[in-house]
Protein backbone atom coordinates (compact mmCIF):
# COMPACT_ATOMS: atom_id res chain seq x y z
CA UNK A 1 0.00 0.00 0.00
CA UNK A 2 1.29 3.52 -0.84
CA UNK A 3 2.55 5.66 2.05
CA UNK A 4 0.02 8.37 1.25
CA UNK A 5 -2.83 5.86 1.44
CA UNK A 6 -1.54 4.69 4.84
CA UNK A 7 -1.53 8.27 6.13
CA UNK A 8 -5.07 8.81 4.91
CA UNK A 9 -6.23 5.64 6.71
CA UNK A 10 -4.57 6.78 9.93
CA UNK A 11 -6.28 10.12 9.77
CA UNK A 12 -9.61 8.42 9.07
CA UNK A 13 -9.04 6.18 12.11
CA UNK A 14 -8.37 9.16 14.35
CA UNK A 15 -11.57 10.79 13.22
CA UNK A 16 -13.49 7.52 13.81
CA UNK A 17 -12.16 7.40 17.38
CA UNK A 18 -13.95 10.62 18.18
CA UNK A 19 -11.22 13.18 17.55
CA UNK A 20 -12.47 16.35 15.87
CA UNK A 21 -11.89 16.38 12.13
CA UNK A 22 -10.03 19.67 12.29
CA UNK A 23 -7.35 17.98 14.45
CA UNK A 24 -6.02 16.42 11.29
CA UNK A 25 -5.67 19.81 9.61
CA UNK A 26 -2.07 21.01 9.48
CA UNK A 27 -1.30 24.63 10.21
CA UNK A 28 1.07 26.00 7.60
CA UNK A 29 2.20 29.35 6.29
CA UNK A 30 -0.03 30.69 3.55
CA UNK A 31 1.80 32.76 0.96
CA UNK A 32 0.14 34.68 -1.86
CA UNK A 33 2.26 34.59 -5.03
CA UNK A 34 2.99 38.12 -6.22
CA UNK A 35 4.46 39.52 -9.39
CA UNK A 36 7.40 41.85 -8.84
CA UNK A 37 10.59 42.97 -10.52
CA UNK A 38 13.84 41.41 -9.41
CA UNK A 39 16.13 43.96 -7.78
CA UNK A 40 19.76 42.89 -7.78
CA UNK A 41 22.87 44.45 -6.26
CA UNK A 42 25.77 43.12 -8.32
CA UNK A 43 29.02 43.57 -6.40
CA UNK A 44 32.24 44.17 -8.30
CA UNK A 45 35.85 44.47 -7.17
CA UNK A 46 38.62 46.13 -9.15
CA UNK A 47 41.16 48.95 -9.31
CA UNK A 48 41.22 52.59 -10.38
CA UNK A 49 43.24 53.29 -13.51
CA UNK A 50 43.88 56.25 -15.77
CA UNK A 51 41.40 56.63 -18.57
CA UNK A 52 44.36 56.49 -20.96
CA UNK A 53 47.87 55.20 -20.30
CA UNK A 54 50.98 55.36 -22.48
CA UNK A 55 53.94 53.00 -22.68
CA UNK A 56 56.68 55.37 -23.82
CA UNK A 57 60.09 54.41 -25.24
CA UNK A 58 62.95 55.86 -27.29
CA UNK A 59 62.70 55.74 -31.08
CA UNK A 60 66.30 54.54 -31.33
CA UNK A 61 68.62 52.33 -29.35
CA UNK A 62 71.39 53.66 -27.14
CA UNK A 63 72.83 53.96 -23.65
CA UNK A 64 70.82 55.87 -21.05
CA UNK A 65 72.88 58.69 -19.56
CA UNK A 66 70.21 60.51 -17.53
CA UNK A 67 66.80 59.67 -16.04
CA UNK A 68 64.78 62.70 -14.95
CA UNK A 69 61.50 61.02 -13.95
CA UNK A 70 60.41 58.92 -11.00
CA UNK A 71 57.11 57.26 -10.22
CA UNK A 72 54.49 59.82 -9.23
CA UNK A 73 56.21 62.76 -10.95
CA UNK A 74 54.08 65.13 -13.05
CA UNK A 75 55.27 66.43 -16.43
CA UNK A 76 53.89 68.91 -18.91
CA UNK A 77 53.99 68.57 -22.68
CA UNK A 78 57.56 68.52 -24.02
CA UNK A 79 59.37 68.24 -20.71
CA UNK A 80 62.29 65.74 -20.80
CA UNK A 81 61.99 62.41 -19.01
CA UNK A 82 65.31 60.77 -19.92
CA UNK A 83 68.31 61.12 -22.25
CA UNK A 84 70.49 58.78 -24.31
CA UNK A 85 74.16 59.20 -25.12
CA UNK A 86 74.04 61.51 -28.19
CA UNK A 87 77.73 61.68 -29.24
CA UNK A 88 77.20 59.88 -32.55
CA UNK A 89 74.04 61.84 -33.35
CA UNK A 90 75.75 65.16 -32.57
CA UNK A 91 78.67 64.29 -34.86
CA UNK A 92 76.30 63.22 -37.63
CA UNK A 93 74.45 66.53 -37.32
CA UNK A 94 77.70 68.51 -37.57
CA UNK A 95 78.72 66.59 -40.70
CA UNK A 96 75.29 67.17 -42.26
CA UNK A 97 75.44 70.89 -41.45
CA UNK A 98 78.94 71.19 -42.96
CA UNK A 99 77.78 69.40 -46.12
CA UNK A 100 74.80 71.75 -46.35
CA UNK A 101 77.08 74.76 -46.11
CA UNK A 102 79.30 73.37 -48.90
CA UNK A 103 76.34 72.61 -51.19
CA UNK A 104 74.91 76.09 -50.63
CA UNK A 105 78.28 77.64 -51.59
CA UNK A 106 78.34 75.49 -54.74
CA UNK A 107 74.75 76.52 -55.44
CA UNK A 108 75.71 80.21 -55.21
CA UNK A 109 78.58 79.69 -57.67
CA UNK A 110 76.33 77.77 -60.06
CA UNK A 111 73.71 80.54 -59.90
CA UNK A 112 76.33 83.17 -60.73
CA UNK A 113 77.61 81.08 -63.67
CA UNK A 114 74.04 80.64 -64.92
CA UNK A 115 73.40 84.39 -64.76
CA UNK A 116 76.62 85.15 -66.69
CA UNK A 117 75.84 82.57 -69.37
CA UNK A 118 72.32 83.99 -69.81
CA UNK A 119 73.64 87.57 -70.03
CA UNK A 120 76.29 86.63 -72.59
CA UNK A 121 73.73 84.80 -74.71
CA UNK A 122 71.46 87.86 -74.64
CA UNK A 123 74.35 90.10 -75.82
CA UNK A 124 75.19 87.65 -78.59
CA UNK A 125 78.65 86.80 -77.32
CA UNK A 126 77.73 83.48 -75.72
CA UNK A 127 76.51 80.16 -77.04
CA UNK A 128 73.30 78.23 -76.38
CA UNK A 129 75.36 75.19 -75.31
CA UNK A 130 77.15 77.20 -72.62
CA UNK A 131 73.81 78.58 -71.41
CA UNK A 132 72.28 75.08 -71.19
CA UNK A 133 75.34 73.69 -69.37
CA UNK A 134 75.16 76.49 -66.78
CA UNK A 135 71.43 75.89 -66.25
CA UNK A 136 72.04 72.15 -65.82
CA UNK A 137 74.79 72.81 -63.27
CA UNK A 138 72.47 75.13 -61.31
CA UNK A 139 69.70 72.51 -61.30
CA UNK A 140 72.12 69.89 -59.96
CA UNK A 141 73.33 72.33 -57.28
CA UNK A 142 69.72 73.01 -56.23
CA UNK A 143 69.12 69.27 -55.91
CA UNK A 144 72.26 68.85 -53.81
CA UNK A 145 71.07 71.60 -51.46
CA UNK A 146 67.65 69.97 -51.05
CA UNK A 147 69.27 66.63 -50.25
CA UNK A 148 71.68 68.27 -47.80
CA UNK A 149 68.78 70.08 -46.07
CA UNK A 150 66.90 66.79 -45.76
CA UNK A 151 70.01 65.18 -44.25
CA UNK A 152 70.26 68.01 -41.71
CA UNK A 153 66.57 67.57 -40.80
CA UNK A 154 67.08 63.83 -40.28
CA UNK A 155 70.20 64.38 -38.20
CA UNK A 156 68.40 66.99 -36.10
CA UNK A 157 65.52 64.61 -35.47
CA UNK A 158 67.99 61.91 -34.46
CA UNK A 159 69.51 64.29 -31.90
CA UNK A 160 66.04 65.26 -30.62
CA UNK A 161 65.07 61.60 -30.31
CA UNK A 162 67.89 60.99 -27.83
CA UNK A 163 65.71 62.94 -25.38
CA UNK A 164 62.47 61.28 -24.30
CA UNK A 165 59.79 63.91 -23.71
CA UNK A 166 56.27 63.89 -22.28
CA UNK A 167 53.79 63.83 -25.18
CA UNK A 168 51.12 65.61 -23.09
CA UNK A 169 50.40 66.39 -19.41
CA UNK A 170 51.06 63.07 -17.64
CA UNK A 171 52.03 61.43 -14.38
CA UNK A 172 54.63 58.65 -14.28
CA UNK A 173 53.17 55.39 -12.99
CA UNK A 174 56.23 53.19 -13.56
CA UNK A 175 59.89 53.57 -14.57
CA UNK A 176 61.62 50.72 -16.41
CA UNK A 177 65.07 52.16 -17.19
CA UNK A 178 68.14 53.27 -15.23
CA UNK A 179 71.26 55.32 -16.06
CA UNK A 180 73.89 53.23 -17.85
CA UNK A 181 71.34 50.80 -19.24
CA UNK A 182 71.40 50.02 -22.97
CA UNK A 183 67.89 50.12 -24.41
CA UNK A 184 66.52 49.10 -27.76
CA UNK A 185 64.32 51.08 -30.08
CA UNK A 186 60.68 51.18 -28.84
CA UNK A 187 61.60 49.35 -25.62
CA UNK A 188 59.18 50.64 -22.92
CA UNK A 189 60.98 53.10 -20.65
CA UNK A 190 58.05 54.61 -18.75
CA UNK A 191 54.38 53.96 -18.24
CA UNK A 192 52.49 57.24 -18.13
CA UNK A 193 48.96 58.05 -17.04
CA UNK A 194 47.24 60.87 -18.86
CA UNK A 195 45.42 63.53 -16.85
CA UNK A 196 42.10 63.42 -18.71
CA UNK A 197 40.14 61.22 -16.30
CA UNK A 198 40.03 58.05 -14.19
CA UNK A 199 38.07 54.82 -14.53
CA UNK A 200 37.34 51.80 -12.38
CA UNK A 201 38.27 48.50 -14.02
CA UNK A 202 36.59 45.32 -12.78
CA UNK A 203 36.96 41.63 -13.56
CA UNK A 204 33.39 40.45 -13.08
CA UNK A 205 31.60 37.14 -13.32
CA UNK A 206 29.68 36.76 -16.56
CA UNK A 207 26.24 37.45 -15.05
CA UNK A 208 23.37 37.46 -17.62
CA UNK A 209 22.11 40.85 -16.40
CA UNK A 210 25.57 42.38 -16.75
CA UNK A 211 25.13 42.62 -20.52
CA UNK A 212 22.41 45.22 -19.96
CA UNK A 213 24.51 47.44 -17.66
CA UNK A 214 25.93 49.81 -20.30
CA UNK A 215 25.33 53.41 -19.24
CA UNK A 216 24.18 52.53 -15.72
CA UNK A 217 25.60 54.15 -12.59
CA UNK A 218 27.77 52.09 -10.24
CA UNK A 219 28.49 53.22 -6.68
CA UNK A 220 32.20 53.06 -5.81
CA UNK A 221 33.91 52.67 -2.44
CA UNK A 222 37.66 52.52 -1.89
CA UNK A 223 38.87 49.47 0.03
CA UNK A 224 42.35 50.35 1.31
CA UNK A 225 41.60 53.84 2.65
CA UNK A 226 38.62 55.98 3.56
CA UNK A 227 37.34 58.35 0.95
CA UNK A 228 33.99 59.88 0.18
CA UNK A 229 31.88 57.51 -1.89
CA UNK A 230 32.16 58.02 -5.63
CA UNK A 231 30.12 56.90 -8.58
CA UNK A 232 30.89 55.95 -12.14
CA UNK A 233 29.14 55.22 -15.41
CA UNK A 234 29.60 51.86 -17.13
CA UNK A 235 31.32 52.63 -20.44
CA UNK A 236 32.62 49.23 -21.57
CA UNK A 237 31.77 45.57 -21.09
CA UNK A 238 34.13 43.13 -22.78
CA UNK A 239 32.26 40.95 -25.31
CA UNK A 240 34.34 37.84 -24.54
CA UNK A 241 35.01 35.92 -21.36
CA UNK A 242 38.66 35.59 -20.33
CA UNK A 243 39.38 31.85 -20.71
CA UNK A 244 41.88 31.89 -17.84
CA UNK A 245 39.81 33.70 -15.22
CA UNK A 246 36.29 33.09 -16.48
CA UNK A 247 35.49 36.80 -16.05
CA UNK A 248 34.69 39.76 -18.27
CA UNK A 249 36.28 43.21 -18.05
CA UNK A 250 33.95 46.03 -17.02
CA UNK A 251 35.02 49.68 -17.13
CA UNK A 252 33.30 52.61 -15.43
CA UNK A 253 34.20 56.27 -15.97
CA UNK A 254 34.50 58.09 -12.62
CA UNK A 255 32.87 61.47 -12.83
CA UNK A 256 33.62 63.39 -9.63
CA UNK A 257 37.37 63.01 -9.12
CA UNK A 258 38.73 64.50 -12.33
CA UNK A 259 42.39 63.49 -12.53
CA UNK A 260 43.13 62.84 -8.85
CA UNK A 261 46.30 60.79 -9.36
CA UNK A 262 46.34 59.82 -5.68
CA UNK A 263 43.62 57.32 -6.57
CA UNK A 264 45.63 55.53 -9.26
CA UNK A 265 45.97 51.85 -8.41
CA UNK A 266 43.54 52.03 -5.49
CA UNK A 267 41.38 48.97 -4.87
CA UNK A 268 37.70 49.77 -5.23
CA UNK A 269 34.40 47.99 -4.66
CA UNK A 270 31.45 48.67 -6.92
CA UNK A 271 27.72 48.18 -6.29
CA UNK A 272 25.58 47.98 -9.41
CA UNK A 273 21.82 47.98 -8.85
CA UNK A 274 19.79 46.43 -11.65
CA UNK A 275 16.19 45.35 -12.25
CA UNK A 276 15.23 42.26 -14.20
CA UNK A 277 11.90 41.56 -15.89
CA UNK A 278 9.00 40.99 -13.45
CA UNK A 279 8.33 37.43 -12.30
CA UNK A 280 6.18 35.56 -9.81
CA UNK A 281 7.98 35.72 -6.45
CA UNK A 282 7.73 33.03 -3.77
CA UNK A 283 9.73 32.43 -0.58
CA UNK A 284 12.37 29.75 -0.88
CA UNK A 285 10.58 27.75 1.86
CA UNK A 286 7.79 27.03 -0.63
CA UNK A 287 10.09 25.19 -3.00
CA UNK A 288 9.83 21.37 -3.12
CA UNK A 289 11.13 18.59 -5.33
CA UNK A 290 8.88 16.55 -7.61
CA UNK A 291 10.89 13.94 -9.50
CA UNK A 292 13.42 15.84 -11.59
CA UNK A 293 11.54 19.12 -11.44
CA UNK A 294 10.82 21.78 -8.85
CA UNK A 295 7.32 22.15 -7.42
CA UNK A 296 5.24 24.03 -4.83
CA UNK A 297 2.11 23.14 -2.83
CA UNK A 298 -0.81 25.17 -4.18
CA UNK A 299 -3.79 25.66 -1.83
CA UNK A 300 -7.23 25.43 -3.47
CA UNK A 301 -10.48 27.08 -2.38
CA UNK A 302 -11.22 24.11 -0.10
CA UNK A 303 -7.89 24.55 1.76
CA UNK A 304 -6.49 21.41 0.23
CA UNK A 305 -3.03 21.27 -1.28
CA UNK A 306 -1.88 20.07 -4.68
CA UNK A 307 1.76 19.62 -5.71
CA UNK A 308 2.30 21.76 -8.81
CA UNK A 309 5.50 21.66 -10.93
CA UNK A 310 7.12 25.04 -11.55
CA UNK A 311 9.93 26.33 -13.72
CA UNK A 312 12.43 28.48 -11.84
CA UNK A 313 13.54 31.65 -13.56
CA UNK A 314 16.11 32.91 -11.04
CA UNK A 315 17.03 33.01 -7.37
CA UNK A 316 17.38 36.08 -5.14
CA UNK A 317 18.02 36.63 -1.44
CA UNK A 318 15.37 34.43 0.22
CA UNK A 319 13.12 34.59 -2.85
CA UNK A 320 12.53 32.30 -5.82
CA UNK A 321 11.20 33.72 -9.10
CA UNK A 322 9.18 31.19 -11.12
CA UNK A 323 8.42 31.50 -14.81
CA UNK A 324 5.66 28.86 -15.12
CA UNK A 325 3.36 26.82 -12.89
CA UNK A 326 2.07 29.48 -10.48
CA UNK A 327 0.23 32.68 -11.30
CA UNK A 328 0.20 35.88 -9.32
CA UNK A 329 -2.58 35.81 -6.72
CA UNK A 330 -2.53 32.05 -6.11
CA UNK A 331 -1.94 30.83 -2.56
CA UNK A 332 0.92 28.43 -1.90
CA UNK A 333 2.37 26.88 1.23
CA UNK A 334 5.53 28.39 2.65
CA UNK A 335 6.84 27.09 5.97
CA UNK A 336 5.49 23.62 6.70
CA UNK A 337 5.44 22.41 3.10
CA UNK A 338 7.69 19.45 3.93
CA UNK A 339 4.86 17.81 5.95
CA UNK A 340 2.27 17.78 3.17
CA UNK A 341 0.82 15.22 0.78
CA UNK A 342 -1.74 15.63 -2.02
CA UNK A 343 -5.25 16.64 -0.91
CA UNK A 344 -4.06 17.28 2.64
CA UNK A 345 -6.38 19.64 4.49
CA UNK A 346 -4.48 22.65 5.82
CA UNK A 347 -5.13 25.81 7.75
CA UNK A 348 -3.24 29.09 7.74
CA UNK A 349 -0.92 29.41 10.70
CA UNK A 350 -2.12 31.91 13.32
CA UNK A 351 -5.83 31.32 12.70
CA UNK A 352 -7.81 29.99 15.70
CA UNK A 353 -9.60 26.61 15.13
Amino acid sequence: MHVLDVLKLLIAGLVACGLPAQAADLRVEYVVAREEALQMDIQLTGTIEALDSIALGFRQSGRVVEVLAEEGDHFQTGEPLARLDSVQQDQALKVAQANLAATRAAQAQARQADERARAMLERGVGTRAARDAAAQALSEADGSVRRAESAVDQASRAVDETVLRAPQPVVVTSRDIAPGQVVGAAQPAFTLATLNGLEAVFQAADHPLLREAMGLTVDLTTIDFNRQQMSGTITEIAPLVDPQTGTVTVRALIGEVGSDVSLLGAAVRGHLKMSAEPGVALPWTALMRHGNTSAVWVVDDDDRVHLTPVRIDRFADGIVYVADGVAAGQTVVGAGSQLLYPDRKVQPAGVSP
